[in-house]
């Protein structure tokens, strides 16, 4: 018999990523099959939660719901915040839980986590605000590779991320990030294909399965594959992707590897780039991907014939076992 459960589906939040929780939430909520009772909690800017449109303390919403399913990105929502809120209480939620979310939102622990798994990334350095002088900046644009990838140490959806070649790129660069982000992170720009692959734990007889990867072809124009680019329509996605067979293969286990060693749950999606002649380097891990209609995640999952429906449900039974 089909279990039914009181379902909360936790959208919006305090982060640069907002309009995209909404809309991974939205389509969510219209793919959550009919026999869940499903609730739309919509957490605010400021952080509030609402529940039938009233603002509520989230301790007095909890007793309503069994399961939250976890539809924000960014701050608060990815970064170990509200799975901390739900792990106080004892609230069973989607993904992963709060301390390997804090880690795999920090770019710069992520790196360390898979460099130890031996798993190629690009050349990085971590820059902070309070302590980079006038020289030191000059010194550190002497002797890094260039062209250099300056992105905050912890935000998603390419938000805040910049290219840069000259000297006053790179000041302009951290002027613009270091408004939102006292911390950020330099890596050495790979150019090449661009790939994502998700998994899924405990699915079709797989203790990790592996989607088939994706291919990101950026519009014409557009240097990488940026927030615009992500949510635009502007880049094509392609599934399968136009890889070798070992270049699939090695897509597939390094995610599955990624996916174990950050200690993730349920779901994730890493993100690489292939250079033609160096091979694959590993960017990052998004340990809650876009739901959206114009998302990633969903796109291999139709690629293997699975449903967005499907997918939740099995998301549902996963989070539910504990």
């Amino acid at each position: 018999m089909t279990k039914s459960y009181s379902i909360g589906v936790l959208r919006g939040g305090p982060s640069s990523e907002y309009e995209v929780s909404l809309k991974s939430g939205a389509s969510i909520l219209k793919n959550i099959r009919d026999h869940h009772k499903v609730f739309d909690i919509l957490i605010d800017k400021e952080g509030t939660w609402h529940h039938h449109g009233s603002p509520k303390r989230p301790e007095h919403i909890f007793p309503h719901i069994d399961l939250f399913i976890n539809a924000m990105h960014g701050e608060y929502g990815e970064d170990g915040t509200v799975q901390k809120i739900l792990d106080t209480h004892g609230i069973s939620y989607t993904g992963t839980r709060s301390f390997p979310s804090r880690v795999a939102m920090n770019k710069a622990l992520t790196k360390k986590v898979l460099e130890n798994e031996g798993i190629k990334t690009p050349v990085y350095k971590v820059l902070h605000k309070s302590d980079l002088s006038y020289n030191a900046l000059i010194e550190f644009f002497r002797t890094f590779p260039h062209p250099m990838v300056i992105k905050p140490i912890g935000s998603g959806s390419s938000v805040g991320v910049f290219i840069v070649r000259t000297f006053t790129e790179l000041e302009n660069a951290l002027l613009n990030v270091f408004a939102y982000s006292p911390t950020v992170m330099v890596e050495e720009y790979i150019p090449g294909k661009e790939a994502t692959c998700g998994v899924i734990d405990n699915f079709r007889e797989k203790d990790i399965y592996v989607l088939p990867p994706i291919e990101i072809r950026p519009a014409p124009g557009a240097t990488f594959f940026d927030y615009e680019a992500k949510y635009g329509g502007k880049s094509e996605e392609v599934c399968p992707g136009n890889f070798t067979a070992e270049e699939t293969k090695e897509l597939q286990e390094i995610s599955a590897r990624a996916h174990k060693a950050l200690d993730l749950r349920h779901y994730s999606r890493s993100d690489f780039i292939i250079h033609p002649r160096r091979g694959i380097y590993f960017l990052e891990t998004n340990t809650l991907p876009g739901m959206t209609t114009e998302s990633l995640f969903p796109k291999a999952l139709s690629a293997v014939g699975v449903s967005l429906s499907d997918f939740l449900e099995h998301l549902i039974e996963l989070s539910m076992r504990r």
